[in-house]
């Protein structure tokens, strides 16, 4: 009795785990915006596929293991082999090559109009925003707490005074390389953060202080927004 107690405890522990690992403000399972939903779609894809794969591979293993002594069941196995060995993987990964190509333009949002600007500066140790107006003036800029409108689509430029860094905010989308020298471009929408926090960091080692170069997102009304950063980032809010 005190056994089927502690599994069912361990089973719990487990669980609660696996929930807290899906709603994080650092969880890609968490999506807030439609890149990182294409990501997680993709993920939970893959799991589920791969998932039925073990579990039919297993049902093969148990079938094969107490089957008997019969073995001309698998006296001719060259169909078996074409089917599980060519066949399936050739199909699953042209299957996820197409998946994968069709939910791009999404996941790095290059095929969206942007609506907003910020420039993101990488450095040893922490990152720069600059927000731009509509005629390309820096209005604002914040180092802590990255500032962005809700429901409308950002565009990042991104870069670095030293060493590559990478703009990584794990619930609204993939990571962007941060090189000296160049600017990459990154597209990313808030549409809902169901309330809970988000957190970016910069995904690269980057020397000793790596892990100070985290930063918050803090999500706003759209006017609120726009007067926060024509008041020069102080309207509305605390810095």
């Amino acid at each position: 009795m005190r056994r089927h107690h502690r599994s069912f405890l361990i089973a719990c522990g487990t669980l609660a785990l696996l929930a807290a690992c899906v709603r994080g403000p650092q969880s890609t399972l968490d999506p807030a915006g439609p890149a990182a939903h294409g990501i997680a779609q993709t993920w939970w894809l893959m799991f589920w596929l791969f998932a039925a794969i073990w579990l039919m591979v297993m049902v093969m293993v148990c079938w094969a293991l107490f089957r008997g002594r019969n073995t001309r069941a698998l006296g001719r196995p060259t169909r078996l082999i074409v089917a599980g060995g060519l066949l399936m993987p050739t199909t699953v990964l042209v299957g996820l090559l197409a998946w994968g190509t069709a939910t791009s333009s999404r996941v790095t949002g290059l095929g969206e109009t942007q609506q907003h600007v910020i420039d993101v500066v990488g450095r040893q140790w922490e990152w720069e925003f600059q927000y731009r107006d509509d005629e390309g003036r820096v209005r604002a800029t914040s180092d802590v707490v990255l500032h962005l409108p809700r429901g409308e689509m950002v565009e990042f430029n991104i870069t670095s005074e030293d060493v590559v860094h990478s703009f990584w905010i794990p619930r609204l989308g993939g990571k962007m390389d941060a090189v000296p020298g160049r600017i990459n471009t990154l597209r990313l929408r808030v549409d809902d953060d169901g309330g809970r926090p988000l957190r970016g960091q910069c995904a690269e080692f980057c020397g000793l202080e790596h892990t100070h170069m985290i930063f918050a997102v803090q999500v706003m009304e759209p006017d609120a927004w726009r007067a926060w950063r024509d008041g020069g980032g102080t309207a509305g809010t605390a810095r």
